[in-house]
């Protein structure tokens, strides 16, 4: 008798790990600190300049997340996902699953990318992180039988080969900075510009219009609008993250912290397996790196008056830092996961990570109301420090509400959808 799909099943809610579900709480609220900027401002998300005010406590606020949190909440999100897809993939074969592994993972993945689009263009998140994880997991299934050595060594040149075009960049903008100089020279003298200057001048000017005032109000104004005029305002933004990022940023962003996190998960360092002892050396090794990168980083941006140049030029070792604290953030949140104590913290955080997909999309559903036109329209309305009061009142809703859900369902309501879709079988919903 042919074996089909519907004899293997998802994951039994008794196999999951706690910690792995702990940590994608604590990764889920992160990931909502850093994206309300980009939810709730205009061209601010890396550049407090810009909009969202950078003075005083929103200074104050820029600096902490980008020490913190910039990078390493993205990082950890896909080293967990890469974590979750190599778990899947192992319990089917050992199941005997066989080829019918590869037809499940895949139309898992192809699932994911719809939900990345639906994400995307229709719940108005440009920053969504779904299709590109569809994207880089259908490279994932290649890697899953090498040893943990071996996919550390291939996300070390993953790594190498961005922090190599960063360096790229930074030299191509300094040129383009040189031209800049030489275009307000001419302009000045009354000179005629040549074709290559013409293009260096539409491009500058056109950046310093969004920085602009009349540019940042501009776009405030098209989000402020109706469902509709929204969507077609960020089809542009969305289109053109979904054809660039997934080969000038993803191979070396995302696919290596995915291959990263299977090899910790192999070593059991996901598993809060290891010692007291290991997990404290590897926060204070992680930290050490992460933050002294970070601190260099933003004291080379804020010295140079959030200069083009200075993003540029801190983006060469931005990997380092981020991947330092991030690995500082796995040794900690394993820590707390060993500790005994807080265990009413530990439940509420594995619940918001049992539902990270319902949760995560649930982020972009409150800033579709709160922000755009859809809604109350307050979009810009908010400094960057009093975006967080909306960060944390997510977080306390999203603490409460998930596990008091749990207790009467078995899965998120997109968590169920999706593996209903995966397996091509109806799994139980109620408890």
């Amino acid at each position: 008798m042919t074996t089909t799909d519907n004899s293997f099943s998802a994951l039994k809610l008794s196999e999951r790990i706690q910690s792995l579900d702990v940590m994608r709480g604590i990764v889920l609220f992160g990931i909502l600190l850093m994206n309300i900027n980009g939810m709730g401002l205009a061209h601010a998300y890396g550049d407090p300049t810009v909009s969202g005010g950078a003075t005083g406590w929103d200074l104050y606020t820029w600096i902490t997340t980008n020490m913190l949190f910039e990078g390493t909440m993205r990082g950890l999100f896909s080293l967990l996902f890469g974590v979750g897809m190599f778990i899947m993939l192992e319990g089917l074969e050992n199941k005997g699953a066989g080829t019918k592994a590869a037809d499940i993972y895949f139309r898992r993945l192809m699932w994911l990318l719809f939900f990345g689009l639906v994400h995307g263009y229709l719940l108005l998140w440009t920053g969504e992180i779904l299709y590109q994880y569809a994207i880089m997991g259908f490279l994932v299934f290649s890697f899953r039988h090498m040893s943990p050595k071996k996919l550390v060594l291939i996300a070390l040149f993953l790594f190498s080969v961005g922090a190599l075009w960063n360096y790229a960049d930074y030299r191509s903008d300094v040129k383009f900075m040189d031209n800049v100089e030489k275009v307000k020279k001419y302009k000045t003298e009354g000179k005629e510009l040549d074709r290559d200057l013409a293009a260096v001048s539409y491009k500058w000017d056109n950046r310093e219009w969004d920085r602009s005032a009349a540019g940042v109000e501009e776009y405030n104004t098209n989000m402020q609008k109706g469902y509709l005029s929204v969507v077609k305002f960020l089809a542009p933004m969305n289109r053109e993250f979904d054809e660039d990022w997934s080969y000038r940023y993803d191979p070396w962003d995302v696919l290596s912290m995915m291959l990263l996190g299977i090899a910790l998960f192999k070593w059991k360092i996901l598993s809060a397996k290891k010692s007291f002892q290991f997990y404290l050396i590897m926060v204070l090794v992680g930290y050490l790196v992460g933050l002294s990168v970070n601190y260099y980083e933003v004291n080379l941006i804020m010295d140079n008056n959030f200069s083009l140049l200075s993003f540029s030029k801190s983006n060469i070792t931005y990997d380092l830092g981020r991947v330092g604290v991030a690995m500082g953030h796995v040794g900690l949140i394993m820590l707390f996961c060993k500790s005994p104590l807080l265990n009413w913290l530990k439940t509420g955080l594995g619940a918001v990570g049992k539902m990270a997909l319902t949760n995560y999309v649930m982020h972009s559903i409150f800033a579709m109301f709160i922000f755009t036109g859809a809604g109350f329209g307050l979009f810009g309305k908010f400094q960057r420090h009093e975006l967080l009061y909306i960060v944390f009142s997510i977080w306390a809703f999203q603490l409460i509400l998930s596990p008091i859900w749990l207790k009467y369902f078995q899965y998120g309501p997109l968590e169920w959808t999706w593996r209903n879709l995966t397996y091509l079988k109806k799994h139980p919903f109620k408890k």
